[in-house]
This record gives C-alpha cells, structure tokens and sequence, in this order.
C-alpha cells in the first residue's frame, strides 16, 4: 500500500528565518530537481539566492524557474554560467557573488555526473577517463566550491555548505557504479572540510536523499523499480519527496543546526537503517 508524504510544514512557521541571509546554488537543472526544491524552501524563508547553470539550455531553465519565485527575491536573484571543471569560472562566480551581496551565507552543491555507460552495468569496466569525470564532477567540485565561499562566509561570522549525497556511496546499489564511489569520496570530503573550516565557524554537512524522480535519476538503468523496492522495504512504505530534502536543508542552512557539522544526514524514509 502506498503511503503519501505527510503536508509541508506551515510557511508561517517559516517566514523569516533565513531573512537577510544570502545562499547561492550550484546544480539547478530542471523543475524536479532536488537543488529547486531546496531553493524553493530557502526562498520561503527568506533567503536571497543566487544560481548558477551550465550552457544554454540550462541557462533557459533556470531563468524560468527563477521568474516563478517572489517578486522580491525574484528581483534579487543572481543567475550566473559556471562549469566547476573549470576554476576562472568558479572564481567569476564568487567575485560576482560578492560584488552583489557582499557575503555569503550557505552554499548548496548540487552537482553530480557520471558517463552514461558507466552507469550501467558491472563497475569494473569503468574506463579510467570516465572514473576521472565522476570524481571530478561529483566529489572535487564541493571542495573547489567551498574554497570560493569560505572569505565570503567569513564576512558573513560563519555559514553553511550542504552537498547531497545517496546511500550508493556506503552500500552497493546495482547500476550505481562509479557513481557511487564518487559519493564515498564526496561525504569523507565532508568531513575533512568541516573539520577544516569549523574554527571559522563554517559547517558542512550531506543530505542522503533517498530515490527521486529526477533528470538525473533517469540516467541510472533499472531507477524505476529501484523505487518501486523502496517503497516496499521502508519503515514508512514511501518513497521520500523533494520538498522534504528542501525542508532538511532549510534546517541545515538555518541557525537551527548551528551545533551540527560533518553529518551526512538520511532522508530516505529510513530504507538505510533496514537489514533484509
């Protein structure tokens, strides 16, 4: 039997508690994104927000999904091009973040790839080229990102990263793949930079999110019965929304999760806490 996500908490709890606070997110693609839906729940509570794309085609999507923001926000939003292979474009990214805002707050990172080939299949065929790109993209890029923010959070007395991460860099999940090794070296990166950055009072945390239905997910051979199992095997037989990994980074970007850094913190309907 399927179980549908309990209602969103009241916005009227929420209104103002990220107020006169700045974010910036890297990873908008697309309306089902799982970056949208946390900028969505930062907006309503107030953050001012800056996004980034990569090529023209997401450049559209995100211009689009800015406009539906408030008027004000709306009018505030910074949209900028940045490829995180690249380091002049990272750092283009943060003289304008800081130009504009002169701070900054939290960072969300959002980005991940991985060749399509390497996501299906048996990991031990993973070229050596297609290994590089999946560790590049989807680990490097949260300490190259954060590298950039951190003088801008220091102007700000501290601030918030939040990356997201999947159970497939603890547990093997078939068609994963390299994926999944990526991961495992993007939530130890969590807990070095955190470390690192904590006397700053910098935080850096994880999102695990469990299965969602994504462009990105599209990728993964096989998703939709990885959902379909999901919902069978989990304590709350669901599969999990994205406006509930949105309201788990509101808390980690909110002065709610001031004592918490290094976590990598489940929202999966609590499938990882399951043996068979």
């Amino acid at each position: 039997m399927s179980i549908s996500a309990p209602a969103d908490a009241p916005e009227c709890a929420l209104n103002g508690l990220l107020a006169g606070k700045t974010g910036l997110i890297f990873g908008v693609a697309h309306k089902t994104s799982i970056a949208w839906a946390i900028a969505q729940a930062l907006s309503k509570a107030g953050m001012k927000l800056a996004f980034t794309y990569q090529g023209e085609r997401l450049e559209k999507n995100v211009r689009e999904l800015v406009d539906t923001l408030p008027e004000e926000q709306r009018a505030e939003a910074l949209i900028l091009p940045c490829d995180v292979t690249k380091d002049e474009e990272i750092d283009a990214v943060y003289a304008s973040v800081a130009r504009e805002y002169g701070q900054l707050d939290t960072l969300v990172h959002c980005v991940a790839f991985a060749q399509k080939e390497d996501l299906a299949g048996s990991f031990v065929d993973t070229s050596r080229n297609g290994y590089q790109i999946a560790q590049d993209i989807s680990s490097y890029s949260l300490t190259a990102l954060t590298r950039g923010a951190v003088p801008l959070m220091e102007k700000s007395g501290g601030g918030s990263v939040i990356t997201l991460t999947y159970l497939g860099g603890e547990r093997v999940v078939q068609n994963y793949n390299v994926m999944g090794v990526a991961k495992a070296a993007l939530e130890m990166s969590v807990r070095y930079l955190a470390a690192d950055l904590g006397s700053k009072n910098i935080r850096v945390n994880a999102i695990s999110a469990g299965p969602i239905k994504t462009l990105a997910a599209r990728g993964i051979s096989g998703f939709s019965s990885i959902l379909d199992k999901m919902e069978e095997l989990t304590p709350m037989h669901r599969n999990v929304e994205a406006a509930e990994v949105g309201d788990t980074a509101l808390y980690l970007a909110s002065s709610l999760s001031r004592g918490v850094t290094g976590e990598v913190i489940h929202v999966d309907a609590g499938f990882h806490i399951m043996g068979f």
